[in-house]
């Protein structure tokens, strides 16, 4: 039989985790090629130490944008490399099941589909990723009891209220990490008249990024480019202007999950103030978004362990029951055509 692989999608990065194996690999969703002859070069770590820094011949390109394939042929391409790289070269194609966002069209899952089939899966499931995160995350979810995961990535937010297995209320909305090293570069062109680039964005987000006020405040030195003279300069930029920076994604974040509380019946809602809500992804990462969630909305919230490979944590434990789960979670659009 050809190996069970879960594959977590995401705008950042993919992961893949591989039945009794774990998580096997987990690399940026970036690939390069070469723009004349249409050949890939680099996938994953390599081509990400390329964006924003290639000749005229070479393109650096993330081929998913808001947690959904904008560039169908690339995501395959990229696809095919990862599967390529975990199961090797074997006779039988592996089954692989795939996190999709929980706001996605049938169009956009259909997409994911065909793809995964292009890339060499014998079969493709689906699992939406606010399940996945909070299976990953250790939430016995089969048991009616209420559950609230809020997911961060790189693309997307998703936000959903989980009980016996299934998405009671989800949002979700297309403000993530990426957003988030948007909102940096406006601010810093705004404030201080200084272009940054998207990797560098992302590192103060890391460092010095905060969406509660810290006790004490950090500060980062950071390069860019001066619009003023076009040379480049530095600048010290501190954690509470990184707040100011966030605050309008962050508020939006806030809103969803806010919506979401205000749709979900009461005695779920009596169930997430006693266990809390659970926040994974990477975006969850920022320092004080924890405690963010937790002032706004009165429960308490807390960041999963490996916030990260959350979801593909879950995609992997998924893999176990691939054959019970298949007409449920699985397969969105026949659940679609039964209701």
């Amino acid at each position: 039989m050809g190996k069970d692989i879960g594959i977590d999608l995401g705008t950042a990065s993919v992961l893949v985790y591989v039945k009794g194996k774990g998580i096997v690999l987990n690399e940026p969703s970036v690939v390069a090629l070469d723009k004349n002859t249409g050949k890939l070069l680099k996938v994953g770590a390599e081509a990400q130490a390329m964006l924003g820094r290639t000749p005229g011949n070479i393109v650096a390109i993330r081929p998913l944008r808001e947690g959904v394939i904008s560039d169908y042929d690339m995501t395959e391409r990229m696809l095919r490399e990862f599967i390529h790289k975990v199961a090797g070269v074997s006779f039988f194609r592996p089954r692989v099941l795939i996190c999709i966002p929980s706001g996605i069209t049938e169009v956009e899952e259909r997409a994911v589909v065909d793809a995964g089939i292009q890339a060499g899966a014998r079969k493709v499931y689906l699992i939406e990723e606010p399940v996945a995160a909070a299976i990953g995350a250790g939430i016995d979810i089969t048991q009616p009891d209420g559950h609230m995961v809020v997911d961060i990535g790189g693309g997307t937010a998703d936000i959903a209220v989980i009980s016996l297995s299934g998405v009671v209320e989800s949002a979700s909305i297309k403000i993530a990490g990426d957003q988030l090293n948007e909102a940096v570069v406006k601010y810093m062109r705004r404030k201080h008249n200084l272009l940054v680039g998207e990797r560098t964005a992302e590192e103060m987000k890391k460092q010095i990024g905060c969406v509660f006020p810290k006790d004490e405040e950090e500060t980062m030195d950071v390069k860019g480019r001066c619009l003023l003279t076009g040379l480049p300069r530095v600048v010290t930029v501190s954690s509470t202007e990184m707040m100011d920076a966030f605050e309008e994604p962050v508020e939006r974040i806030m809103e969803a999950i806010h919506s979401v509380l205000e749709r979900t019946p009461p005695e779920l809602v009596a169930d997430i103030s006693t266990n809390g809500i659970v926040m994974t992804g990477g975006g969850s990462l920022v320092s004080g978004f924890d405690q963010l969630v937790s002032a706004r909305t009165g429960i308490h919230a807390v960041i999963a362990d490996e916030a990260i490979s959350c979801v593909a944590l879950g995609t992997g434990k998924s893999l176990a029951d691939l054959n019970s789960l298949q007409d449920g979670t699985m397969n969105i659009s026949r659940r679609r055509q039964m209701n």
